[in-house]
């Protein structure tokens, strides 16, 4: 209970904190002109949405196994995951939009007040980036990663908007040409950086819910655990796939065709809590075992 909570507790931080750097970002943007601050604030309102998206999977994902859902609610994490993605897209997408329409407009003045809340707003999500993927990695939660994922992307576009704001600001100085239009420019280079961001996390939250297998190298680390429990002459087959922060895995083992029941009972067993003691991350597992034979003859 303490494990979730703090999970929990890590996406209402992020939430409050979002609301906060939403208007925060969007008034200084309004105020002073910015374009690059106001579509940043936009980007932070879309991801008011996206938290509460990601705080409500995380509730819905530690709900028992029921008769509806005897494999558990797992998969909400991920369904929360790819709406991030989504919003995350969108939010990229108005960015360039406001962007290149600032192009065609004249530029403002840039402020040192711009300039600020563009800092603060770095600072922020960098902190918050950092507590979120901690706990989000160690609890393999994947609505936290998500959230997390979503800070490193304001993270990018803050500091897009401060070196933005601080091109303008020192062509104003200075009297640089076109050096007025940094805070555009910023903004559409941002935007790129969230939208391959924004399909990175779709890729992986529609493999999660397609059920994709684990990768290679957690396939050999099971095989190898299998292999080291008496009795077990053969693996057959091995597949794997997430379940929101666990993994549940099935196997087929071959085993002597003498044993007994209880004797191959015991081994399956065996199977099943020696791969759970040494991968923590595995929820279950299911063994299937197949009679072995001196000769090489399989049966499956």
């Amino acid at each position: 209970m303490y494990v979730a909570n703090k999970s929990i507790f890590a996406v209402w931080v992020s939430l409050i904190s979002n609301v906060l750097l939403t208007i925060l970002k969007i008034v200084t943007g309004l105020i002073f002109n910015s374009k690059v601050l106001v579509a940043d604030g936009i980007h932070n309102a879309g991801d008011v949405v996206a938290t509460i998206a990601a705080l409500t999977s995380a509730l819905v994902s530690r709900k028992p196994a029921d008769e509806d859902h005897p494999y558990g609610h797992g998969k909400a994490e991920a369904i929360a995951s790819g709406i991030v993605a989504i919003i995350l897209i969108m939010a990229a997408l108005l960015m360039v939009y406001k962007s290149v329409e600032s192009f065609f407009e004249p530029p403002a003045a840039a402020s040192w007040i711009s300039l600020v809340a563009a800092l603060i707003s770095l600072i922020w999500k960098q902190a918050l980036y950092m507590y979120c993927i901690r706990i989000g990695r160690a609890e393999n939660s994947r609505s936290l990663i998500a959230t997390a994922y979503d800070h490193i992307a304001d993270v990018y576009a803050s500091a897009a908007a401060f070196v933005g704001i601080g091109i303008s600001l020192i062509g104003d100085h200075f009297h640089l040409a076109y050096t007025e239009y940094g805070d555009s420019a910023a903004g559409i280079i941002v935007s790129y950086l969230v939208i391959r961001l924004g399909f990175k996390m779709g890729r992986e939250a529609i493999d999660i819910l397609m059920d994709k297998n684990i990768t290679n190298e957690q396939l050999a680390e099971l095989s190898s655990i299998i292999y080291s429990v008496p009795n077990v002459k053969r693996v057959d087959s091995i597949r794997a796939r997430e379940l929101g922060n666990a993994i549940i895995v099935d196997v087929k083992v071959s085993v002597p065709n003498q044993l007994t029941v209880k004797e191959g009972h015991d081994v399956s067993r065996e199977v099943k809590k020696t791969i759970m003691q040494r991968m923590k991350l595995v929820g279950d597992v299911m063994v299937h075992l197949n009679p072995w034979y001196e000769d090489g003859e399989q049966e499956q």
